[in-house]
């Protein structure tokens, strides 16, 4: 930059200085000018309050003004059902109270009037299925301009009340209205002394509203399963959501994890079950594009599960064709539920019964056609469902007893045989089992004793115990009933509480029935041993551990299981330990080895014959032979 540049700035600087240093105003004119402002201020603050508060009351009375037309865009036909107040009706006979709402046109809650839950200090409080925070059912559609409209946002108003027919038919219809003639009615009919609810949706004109071709409804039901009884553990395991296809059987989702399912084939019910009680929706027709969600709840929610259901339900938007369902809210009972089924024609029947798990195959014939049948007529005249226990008990053990002597011969058989097994086990050394063993063999051959004789009959009542460990936790009839200490025989007896948990399923309490069981098993296998001999054959002591190893085995499985089952054992047991004593008293043993003697005698002066299983012991045993001399 050259000098003259550098003047130039200078100069310019210098001029402006001097004219700001020039028209600088006098004090006396800023005094004046700031006195002006202020008025100014003034003005325009008071200007500014006024159209502030003009500003709001305009717009108040805006929203007000265009609240309905607010609503009739969000909901458009519907606007006129999108506010209301929600009002409540309920449906009540001798079994059942049902709530109804008038938001969402839905059931709201539902009460079993025979049946209470016990708090902690067995105080009885009615027995809610479910509330309204804790379930919630809807219907979606599409209008023709495209709104999807939800029926659980929108009020219905009664038609005309809750009804009653001459046979004691109780109905309420609740009306979802539009702005124009067409509607849609929710009509629910309660019969007398019923757990079944009728359900129907019917529309009219309402194919004025929706497209062309609309022939289904989305349909949405939720519920959140309360924990009901005392033992948690126990109860979670037979909760589940349960369902039967039109043209199929029974299936569930898990009941141990979250579960979900997506079924393509038609559903004719879904059922939300826990232990001992359902609330089921049923299909006059079908259920299409099913999906189930099956949720573990936390160990202290105070609910079990929550179960999702959303499906697509035929409509008809004309209202020529309504469509219906059935709502059962009710017991896990058998007899109740196989009583829908009386006037079904074939390959029509609900099966609603094959939600009370009463066990797979021949378990649960016995208890459909044996153990039900006699635990129901004993119920006729006893109210006491420890004593029908016991006659239960007396009955099966009176039933299986020729079993249980077929088996006591064939131990007494075994043990009278017993010095000459002895015999030959001192002769045949330990180091040949296979020889030791065909000679023990030709020995019960000879007398005319199968080895396999004992174990058949006892093959034989296994169908009937494995029964009774399926039924006594799914009879809702052992329900809160109590028995000596027991205070619910469908839960575990707890004499005492720990403070502190035992691994394993024990748990943390001690239930007196499940100890009883365990000592009793303990004796008779005791008794057993000492009937038997096997500790001197191959594997002996082995089985003998085991024996032993098993009722300790059931103290852990059965503590928390119902007291009924555990008192039954009990009871069984304990009959077999007399039992085992009264045949011992009646039976010679030196007259049973009078009888095998004699029975060798007979079968030495005829030609040797072997039976099968003999037969194929020896095969095995020269293949084993062979098999040994080839490895030398």
């Amino acid at each position: 930059m050259d000098k003259n540049t550098i003047f130039g700035f200078v100069l310019i600087a210098v001029i402006v200085l001097g004219y700001m240093q020039i028209t600088k105003p006098s004090e006396k004119e800023i005094a004046a000018q700031k006195r002006y402002n202020d008025s100014i201020a003034l003005v325009q603050q008071s200007k500014a309050h006024v159209a502030v508060k003009t500003i709001s009351e305009t717009v108040s009375d805006s929203v007000a003004a265009n609240d309905t037309t607010n609503n009739s865009g969000a909901f458009g036909d519907f606007s006129v059902a999108s506010k209301g107040e929600e009002k409540f009706y309920t449906l009540e006979n001798e079994l059942v109270k049902i709530t109804l709402g008038s938001k969402g046109g839905r059931i709201y809650s539902v009460q079993l009037k025979k049946y209470s839950k016990r708090d902690s200090l067995n105080n009885a409080h009615p027995l809610i299925l479910f509330k309204e925070k804790d379930s919630n059912l809807g219907f979606t559609f599409v209008t023709n301009n495209n709104r999807v409209i939800n029926s659980s946002n929108l009020y219905f108003e009664p038609v005309s009340g809750i009804t009653k027919d001459a046979k004691g038919n109780q109905t309420l219809i609740l009306r979802l209205k539009t702005t124009g003639q067409a509607y849609i009615d929710f009509a629910y009919t309660l019969p007398a002394n019923d757990y079944m609810l009728g359900f129907g949706i019917k529309a009219k004109d309402m194919n004025t509203i929706m497209p062309t071709g609309t022939n289904s409804l989305d349909m949405a039901w939720t519920s959140k399963i309360p924990q009901q009884e005392k033992g948690r553990k126990f109860e979670d395991r037979y909760s589940s959501i349960e369902y039967k296809y039109v043209a199929d059987d029974v299936e569930k989702l898990s009941e141990s994890k979250n579960d979900e399912k997506k079924l393509t084939n038609k559903v004719k019910w879904i059922a939300f079950k826990d232990q001992f009680f359902s609330s089921i929706l049923i299909a006059n027709e079908a259920l299409n594009s099913t999906t189930l969600k099956s949720t573990l709840e936390g160990e202290n929610s105070g609910y079990l599960k929550t179960y999702d259901a959303n499906m697509s339900v035929a409509f008809d938007p004309t209202g020529k064709v309504p469509t219906t369902f059935r709502w059962y809210f009710g017991p896990n009972h058998y007899k109740t539920l196989t009583a829908y089924d009386k006037d079904a024609k074939d390959g029509h029947e609900l099966t609603l019964n094959k939600l009370i798990p009463l066990g797979w195959g021949i378990f649960g014939w016995v208890n459909r056609f044996a153990i039900i049948p006699m635990f129901n007529f004993f119920n006729k005249f006893i109210s006491n469902f420890g004593l029908i226990i016991l006659l239960l008990t007396l009955v099966i053990k009176l039933v299986l007893f020729p079993l249980t002597y077929k088996s006591y011969m064939s131990s007494a058989k075994m043990r009278v045989l017993k010095p000459e097994i002895d015999e030959i086990n001192a002769r045949i050394p330990a180091d040949k089992p296979a020889e030791r063993q065909k000679a023990t063999m030709e020995l019960y051959g000879k007398v005319g004793v199968s080895p396999m004789s004992g174990c058949i009959p006892s093959l034989l009542q296994m169908p009937i115990l494995f029964a009774m460990f399926s039924f006594f936790p799914a009879a809702i009839e052992l329900r809160q009933q109590s028995f000596l200490w027991a205070t619910d025989l469908s839960a575990y007896d707890s004499i005492m509480t720990l403070p502190f948990t035992v691994p394993f399923g024990f748990g943390n309490h001690v239930s007196l029935f499940c100890l009883l069981m365990t000592a009793t098993n303990i004796v008779y296998t005791k008794l057993n041993m000492a009937n038997q001999s096997t500790t001197d054959q191959p594997g002996g002591a082995v089985m003998k551990w085991m024996m032993y190893l098993m009722p300790v085995m059931f103290l852990f499985i059965f503590n928390n299981y119902a007291s009924g089952l555990s008192y039954y054992y009990f009871i069984a047991t304990l009959i077999s330990i007399i039992q085992t004593y009264v045949i011992r008293g009646f039976v010679d043993e030196k007259k049973i080895l009078a009888q095998l003697h004699a029975k060798r005698a007979s079968n030495s002066k005829k030609p040797a014959k072997k039976g099968g299983f003999m037969e194929r012991l020896e095969k095995m045993q020269r293949e084993q032979q062979k098999a040994v001399q080839k490895r030398k």
